[in-house]
């Protein structure tokens, strides 16, 4: 591949600059595409995945607007903006303009207008689930502490019910806990217990789960050579907003967890766009934006390259916004003195152009303009220019429902993800040991219940026992006090003697001693023959 190979993203013509390239090269160098609502941002980026995609790079963006579906298919002459497309190639010098359609893979987080996309809740971290929940530092505090006791229990945390199942166990066991890893507040866990609720109310149970995404899957290259673009379907997604952002940047940190350093690449492995990039870094804190910076700072040498999409430059905190040199700046609005002070700071970013002030053109170019600038020899900024951005090659807007449907059918990865995989986990664990607690518990009653129904048993037995000798006592000492008597009044006393001692004789076989003797006389008896 030749060294200064690019992606061509505009041209001059009268009043405007030279044509404008994004070196492949330093495609891994991230980038902003910036301007206020209607001036060409969503274009810019469709225009930017297509290039990307024939030079054998694959995209991954987010469709906020549900527009962007129209990649998958050619754009038309018979489309209403085909004579101002070929006029605006033939005025920038785009000679080798055509409509072209290109390999996409759509996704979805609800399932509905893609493949499901999922991750589970051990992938995610307990960083970013904070961040997603909005949990104060405490809570955050024993939501690592979860995270621990499930590595060091050997309970997986695949989807949200096996997280809030580890809580009720954390909770059930926090005076134990707070010996070995400093307080765990039932407070602390009920709140974030509540917070899963709302979380699995926004359709967030849905992101956590197996089969969980395969990075390879959207590193895709087709047989033609084209780069895939994955486009996730956001438009019903941003009703979430931080599930949006929060999903976005786990899905940067794990590409920069698990892609090999391949140092400067000749072109990138893969392009993502971060749309409404300001969902981002609203009120977030300070250990986020680290890990963002972090990530960008260095994924570059991963070979992915990062384009933060968003409506002005100051949304973008500027130790990540002074890593962006590939940059395209739509029209910005200065109404107010904020407004004012952003558009001052965003020219500032930009290399000085000669021929005009930079402040003014970015108020004044039209939809579809724009002020650029992109990494020339050795990463340096190139000047800032007027551009006026080329045409799209495919359809311009989204595409029917049953096209989407087809594509998705007829996707290399189709049916892969569908099916919702439940392996064994930490809910399934922890329910089978407070089963085998219950039972545990259940037959020790049992026991204790059959004990305490023997002692009484016997208790009652050795009572009928004594009151069976006092009786046999009181029947001796009256035969040894009529001693001596004529025989025949000894045997009168001796039958009532007979007498006393049949009737307790009948009074204990009925109670439950005697049914004991008989038992025990009819099992001799038995075993005798």
């Amino acid at each position: 591949m030749a060294e200064d190979q690019g992606v061509f993203v505009g041209g001059g013509g009268e009043g405007y600059g030279e044509a404008q390239e994004l070196l492949l090269k330093y495609g891994n160098r991230h980038g902003l595409i910036a301007g206020a609502t209607g001036t060409g941002k969503t274009v810019t980026l469709q225009i930017l995945a297509e290039s990307f995609s024939a030079q054998g790079v694959p995209v991954f963006l987010s469709d906020v607007k549900g527009d962007l579906s129209g990649i998958a298919k050619s754009g038309s002459e018979s489309f209403k903006l085909h004579d101002a497309f070929t006029s605006r190639a033939e005025k920038i010098g785009f000679t080798d303009y055509s409509y072209d359609a290109f390999p996409v893979t759509f996704w979805d987080l609800y399932g509905e207008q893609g493949h499901p996309i999922r991750t589970t809740v051990l992938e995610m971290g307990p960083l970013l689930l904070s961040r997603l929940m909005a949990l104060s530092d405490a809570q955050e505090g024993v939501l690592n502490i979860a995270f621990r006791v499930s590595d060091e229990e050997g309970l997986p945390l695949l989807d949200l019910k096996d997280l809030q199942s580890l809580l009720v166990w954390v909770g059930e066991n926090a005076d134990t806990l707070s010996l070995r890893y400093g307080n765990v507040s039932k407070s602390s866990v009920g709140a974030i217990q509540r917070a899963l609720l709302v979380l699995e109310n926004q359709g967030g149970a849905q992101l956590f789960g197996e089969p969980a995404l395969a990075l390879s899957d959207i590193l895709r290259v087709d047989p033609d050579g084209r780069g895939r673009v994955s486009i996730l379907a956001a438009d019903k997604l941003m009703g979430s907003p931080k599930l949006y952002a929060t999903f976005l940047l786990w899905l940067l940190s794990e590409l920069f967890e698990e892609l090999p350093e391949i140092g400067n690449p000749d072109k990138p492995k893969l392009v993502f766009f971060f749309d409404e990039a300001h969902l981002l870094f609203d009120d977030a804190p300070k250990a986020l934006v680290d890990k963002v910076e972090q990530v960008a700072r260095l994924i570059r040498s991963k070979g992915v390259g990062v384009y933060f999409v968003t409506q002005n430059p100051d949304d973008v905190p500027e130790d990540i916004l002074s890593q962006l040199g590939n940059r395209v700046q739509h029209a910005l609005r200065a109404f107010t003195a904020r407004d004012q002070k952003a558009l001052r700071m965003a020219a500032e970013t930009y290399r000085a152009n000669p021929r005009f002030d930079i402040e003014d053109a970015i108020k004044e170019v039209g939809t579809g303009e724009a002020v650029t600038s992109f990494l020339i020899d050795k990463g340096a900024p190139g000047i800032a220019e007027r551009t006026l951005i080329r045409p799209p090659s495919s359809q311009l807007g989204p595409i029917l429902p049953e096209e989407r449907a087809a594509i998705i059918a007829n996707s290399p990865i189709a049916g892969k993800y569908e099916s919702i995989l439940d392996r064994e986990s930490a809910f399934e664990m922890l329910s089978r040991r407070a089963e085998d607690a219950a039972k545990e518990a259940e037959e020790a009653e049992r026991l204790e219940e059959e004990a305490k129904l023997r002692a009484a048993e016997e208790k009652e037995a050795e009572k009928r026992r004594k009151e069976l000798e006092r009786e046999l006592s009181k029947a001796r000492r009256y035969e040894t006090k009529e001693y001596g008597r004529s025989t025949s009044r000894r045997a009168k006393k001796d039958d009532g003697m007979g007498a006393v001692v049949t009737n307790l004789l009948i009074k204990e076989l009925k109670g439950t001693t005697g049914r004991r003797i008989v038992r025990g006389i009819l099992g001799g008896i038995f075993r005798a023959r």
